[in-house]
């Protein structure tokens, strides 16, 4: 199949042309649906299908409306993944199934499912999307690169996902004729498909005589011309493209069904960014000083638990992170409150013998730690100690778009409320801030002096589900009128402004003036919460839309920002476009290149009314703007790109419209919280390959210069300080580059399932100007096990009257896995009866006993076995079959009844 990264659609255009990213996000909609469904069957709640299938509907009708931007950005994750096949390994034949390599793809597909389980397990979510993705891609070009469609097959090869199986039939012989022209439809042999032989085309400069070619204009394969793939309708075999889409579809839901059995239902949503996904944050200052601050941070903590507890806010994640000098973390992550305020609970402040702590440290293992896009919150009365690590730090920012807000903390206790222990540490040295606040506008939060941590709540627990209006940086300051437009979709508008002793005036679009000297004192009608450099400025006013103005009157430095709540709002990845056997993207891994094109992949949220009109680079400091050119692409996401990108920092401000009511066209405009900045430094690497524990991994990486040449100090970091050996610098002439390498050393007792982060940044030697390059490594185990586990009736009782309501059905069954492993889950996909499980022993291992009691007007079963390296087995039960069933012995096979049980790892025989 194609990638979508050059396949544009016309507004009003509908192409038959499937790529791989419209096949994912087909399946994904539908299988999650499905998932969706039955978890509303099993509550007894009705499931209102959606007429179309949209990432909007879909979460509107299993219950997640505020999830719809996580569940965006996971289909971007997953498809972004399944793009970078075709980047990084075009001519590998077992990554798509060329020249015959069906063992080999059918290796990476289940090592990848495998190691999509082990992530999700470990709640590693973003992991686990990057390897679905690709491993999606290598399933899904069988049925374009393969000529299974052209045997007639109208089903997929479900022994491509089960690695216990074998792939039957593999051609040994000639299987093509040249071909020329159009004439090259029926060129596979007519032998190989009444014989049912399966081949795939041959992609490259050599190719065995007598062997299909992939095709297509980059295939150089000798032998004839012509090919089989059927990656567009324009491709050799173009003619069935359709077929091989809907059948990679169907193959695509299929490994998402038995990654969801394996995971549960909940814990599949999740995955997919459906339900609860956001993470809460808290980096903390441990040191003796805060002894009074960790107090009250208790409490605070507490209240912000309870409050979200319960709700469609709360987290699937709490993370706390420590730091203290010169120790920092670890890193605590639960999804469980109550584990959560345990650990809060458990800190005592110690040390910290001088004033700078470890700040960075411990806000770099929150960044590598959290989800993309998560609020973190820093809580420190002290300077950095570690502030060589700024631009690791603002790296990590730019990458994940992850918020970061300073809380910082001015005590009001004295030495005397304190243990004896820690009096002598307390300072009263005021923090420099200057390091802080880069690092908060980077990111688009803030710093906030505090003589209160009670203060803190509401500044946390206000700032859930925002999107930005507005915002910009002044320093130097100067007078200045900012016009903010505020569309009809936006509730709760909230305007932030930082600075010292800043004078401003804000008006309503109604005209309603206020400055504020007057909104701090007596007037109440627009509620402002002050700290010592931040107004938050809350504008109550009955028509609130349309173009607000913001006037500054001040010498010192000030940021303002605008925010607001609403469904509408956009998902951005800059990319770098591939051309070659398949038009491709890979998102843009470090900074842009200053005075370069760029181009840029954007998806808006809202629903299908919502339009993109305008998409523009922002200067930070003058706002003034670089407008790139626009190409829809479908399904809410354009392409864009940009002739070029001035040297600076820049925010990205989309502006739009929406259609809600017949008639009615709203404008609106939204702008990126993340600042980036371009560079004229250029790292480049390699992909990383999957590793083991207690292995030596080389991570080769060239470096460039598109500007000044000299000395470019190197650093690298992990987010689980794993050893690295590396040259400190390198040098380079203008222009010029060079090629290193970087060793890294897996411990033996490193987690499987465990993805590891390394940063690789190059810094000019006078610090002006740097770039970065993160490389992602899992860490894998090879697979011990490929036996999945089975089922064997022990009884079956199914009487069942007239009037469904008055009778019950039941079935008895055991399930052992393979080699006797334990099975740690066996649940119900289908069916709403009572399920008990026991376990025992016997000759053989571990049996688990299974009593399923349902009504008689259920008549549906759908029994999963999950064992302990993830191994699947599903037991289907049909109760109009059951009747037939009775008439076998006690203790005959579910296997044995073809009707009766489908096992995920049969598939089709050639």
């Amino acid at each position: 199949m194609k990638t979508k990264a050059l396949s544009f659609d016309d507004e009003n255009h509908k192409s038959a042309d499937q790529t791989h990213q419209e096949i994912t996000r087909n399946a994904i909609l539908q299988t999650a649906v499905d998932v969706c469904k039955s978890l509303a069957n099993h509550n007894g709640n009705v499931f209102n299908l959606p007429d179309t299938l949209t990432v909007e509907s879909v979460a509107k009708a299993c219950s997640f409306s505020d999830s719809v931007k996580d569940f965006q950005t996971s289909i971007n994750e997953i498809n972004q993944h399944n793009a970078l096949v075709d980047v990084e390994y075009p001519f590998i034949e077992g990554y798509h199934f060329n020249n015959e390599e069906f063992w080999a793809g059918r290796d990476l597909i289940t090592a990848g499912v495998s190691a999509v389980k082990n992530h999700s397990k470990q709640q590693n979510y973003q992991a686990a999307r990057a390897m679905l993705g690709s491993t999606l891609h290598t399933l899904q070009d069988f049925y374009s690169h393969s000529d299974w469609i052209e045997l007639g097959k109208t089903e997929p090869y479900t022994n491509l996902i089960k690695p216990d199986t074998i792939i039957n039939n593999i051609a040994d012989s000639e299987t093509c004729r040249s071909c020329y022209g159009d004439g090259c439809s029926e060129n596979i042999l007519e032998a190989v498909i009444t014989q049912q032989k399966l081949t795939s085309g041959y992609f490259g400069p050599s190719k065995p005589e007598g062997k299909c070619s992939h095709g297509g204009e980059a295939d150089l394969s000798s032998w004839g011309e012509g090919g089989i793939n059927k990656d567009a309708p324009t491709s050799s075999h173009g003619h069935l493209h359709e077929e091989a889409a809907l059948v990679a579809t169907t193959a695509t839901r299929e490994l998402l069904d038995d990654i969801r059995s394996a995971l549960g239902d909940s814990d599949f949503l999740r995955l997919l960014g459906l339900g609860k996904t956001s993470a809460l944050c808290f980096v903390i200052d441990t040191t003796s000083s805060m002894f009074d601050d960790v107090a009250k941070f208790r409490t605070v903590t507490s209240a912000i638990i309870k409050s979200k507890k319960g709700t469609e806010i709360q987290p699937l994640q709490y993370i706390l992170v420590t730091f203290n000098d010169p120790e920092y973390g670890p890193l605590t992550r639960t999804t469980d409150p109550k584990v959560f305020q345990d650990e809060i609970n458990a800190l005592v402040p110690n040390g910290g013998g001088d004033d700078p702590e470890m700040c960075l440290s411990g806000l770099q293992l929150a960044l590598t730690g959290s989800p993309a896009e998560t609020e973190i919150f820093v809580f420190t009365d002290a300077d950095a100690k570690d502030k060589q690590l700024k631009n690791t730090v603002q790296a990590l920012i730019e990458t994940k778009k992850s918020v970061v807000t300073f809380i910082l903390t001015r005590s009001t206790s004295s030495p005397s409320d304190m243990p004896v222990y820690s009096q002598q540490q307390v300072s009263p040295q005021l923090v420099d801030i200057h390091l802080y606040q880069d690092l908060a506008q980077a990111s688009g939060g803030y710093v906030i002096e505090v003589t209160n941590l009670n203060q803190a709540s509401n500044i946390i627990t206000s700032s859930a589900t925002m999107v930005t209006l507005f915002q910009t940086v002044r320093n130097p300051a100067k007078y200045e009128l900012f016009p903010v437009f505020v569309d009809f979709s936006v509730q709760n508008l909230k305007i932030y402004i930082t600075g010292n002793s800043i004078d401003y005036t804000i008006t309503s679009p109604t005209g309603v003036s206020k400055n504020s000297i007057i909104l701090k004192s007596s007037d109440k009608s627009w509620p402002v919460q002050s700290f010592a450099n931040l107004d938050i400025v809350q504008p109550i006013e009955l028509e609130q839309a349309g173009l607000w103005h913001i006037s500054i009157n001040s010498i010192q430095p000030y940021t303002i920002k605008v925010v607001g709540q609403s469904e509408i709002d956009f998902l951005y990845n800059f990319v770098q476009l591939f051309q070659g056997l398949h038009s491709s993207y890979a998102t843009l891994n470090g900074r842009p290149i200053a005075n370069a094109n760029i181009s840029m992949l954007l998806f808006m949220v809202g629903g299908v009314n919502v339009k993109l009109t305008k998409v523009s680079v922002v200067n930070a400091s003058s706002s003034n703007y670089f407008p790139g050119k626009i190409h829809k692409m479908g399904s809410g996401q354009y392409l864009v790109n940009f002739s070029s990108i001035p040297a600076g920092v820049f925010t990205i401000r989309v502006d739009g419209v929406a259609s809600f009511l017949s008639n009615v066209i709203l404008k609106f405009q939204r702008e990126s919280s993340t600042r980036f900045q371009t560079s004229y430094v250029i790292i480049t690497a390699p992909p990383s390959e999957r590793t083991e524990p207690g292995k030596e991994v080389t991570l080769p990486f060239t470096l460039a210069t598109e500007g000044s040449g000299g000395r470019f100090n190197i650093r690298v970091s992990n987010d689980h300080n794993f050893d690295t050996r590396f040259n400190t610098s390198i040098t380079l002439e203008s222009g010029g580059s060079a090629n290193d390498t970087i060793i890294l050393t897996v411990p033996t007792n490193a987690s499987f399932g465990t993805e590891v982060t390394v940063t690789i940044q190059a810094e000019a030697a006078d610090g002006s100007d740097f770039n970065y390059i993160e490389l992602r490594l899992a860490i894998d185990a090879p697979a011990k096990e490929f036996i999945p586990p089975m089922c064997l009736i022990v009884s079956t009782n199914s009487d069942c009257p007239s009037d469904c309501r008055k009778g019950s059905w039941d079935l008895t069954a055991e399930v052992t896995g393979g080699y006797g492993s334990n099975i740690p889950s066996v649940r119900v996909l289908q069916g709403n009866g009572k399920l008990i499980t026991t376990s025992m022993f016997n000759d053989i291992g571990i049996v688990t006993r299974v009593v399923y009691t349902s009504s008689c007007c259920f008549k549906e079963l759908e029994l999963v076995a999950v064992d302990e390296v993830g191994n699947v087995a599903t037991c289907f039960k049909s109760q109009s079959l059951i009747a037939a069933s009775r008439i076998l012995s006690s203790g005959m096979a579910l296997f044995l009844v073809l009707p009766v049980c489908l096992w995920l790892n049969m598939g089709d025989s050639l």
